[in-house]
């Protein structure tokens, strides 16, 4: 027959999954233990407010961003109305043909004028490439025309170019100098006759 000391080693040898151990604490261990809990839980808790204060907060920032967005034109599309308003009174005026063409182009050009300033307030400035090196951030060289400026020069605008603050938002499209071809120079030569 075993040893019943055996046996009993045997079962602490081999703890059933079942089986719970019971642990002896003070008080005061027990009292500190049940304060870590809370604590715990109260960190649980804040922290689950904090992720859905950050979700609430996320959700709105895109909102705010996507409202931002929508109407973020607003300001200079109330401001290109009164743009609007004087080509439509030009127009009008003109169908009645009462209006010289002398006064409706100087309407015209007061639309103009008050368009590139409305423009100018909100950071929009022309390219000024004319008689200028050539710079390919600023220009698109469409043509190259043999000329007596300084080859790379830019002769002529195409096509304004436009700065929007310090960023180049359309390039001018213009036509640059070249050298003449020394074949193709025609020569005057005197002829005797």
């Amino acid at each position: 027959m075993d040893n019943p000391k055996d046996t009993h080693d045997k079962k602490e040898e081999m703890p059933h999954a079942s089986q719970e151990k019971i642990i002896t604490l003070s008080e005061a261990e027990y009292k500190k233990l049940l304060e870590g809990v809370a604590k715990a839980k109260e960190h649980d808790d804040r922290l689950l407010r904090l992720q859905a204060d950050f979700e609430n907060a996320r959700k709105r920032v895109e909102k705010q961003a996507l409202d931002f967005a929508k109407y973020a034109n607003e300001g200079i599309i109330l401001e290109l109305l009164l743009v609007l308003d004087d080509l439509e009174r030009t127009v009008s005026a003109a169908e009645k043909k009462n209006t010289s063409p002398e006064t409706f182009l100087k309407g015209i050009e007061m639309i103009l004028a008050h368009l590139y300033e409305m423009l100018k307030e909100h950071g929009l400035k022309p390219v000024e490439a004319i008689g200028k090196q050539f710079d390919p951030h600023t220009c698109e060289a469409l043509m190259q025309v043999e000329s007596d400026m300084p080859e790379g020069t830019v002769i002529e605008d195409l096509q304004k170019g436009y700065f929007l603050n310090d960023r180049v938002i359309r390039t001018a499209k213009v036509k640059v100098s070249k050298k003449p071809d020394v074949g193709t120079a025609q020569c005057a030569v005197p002829t005797k006759g």
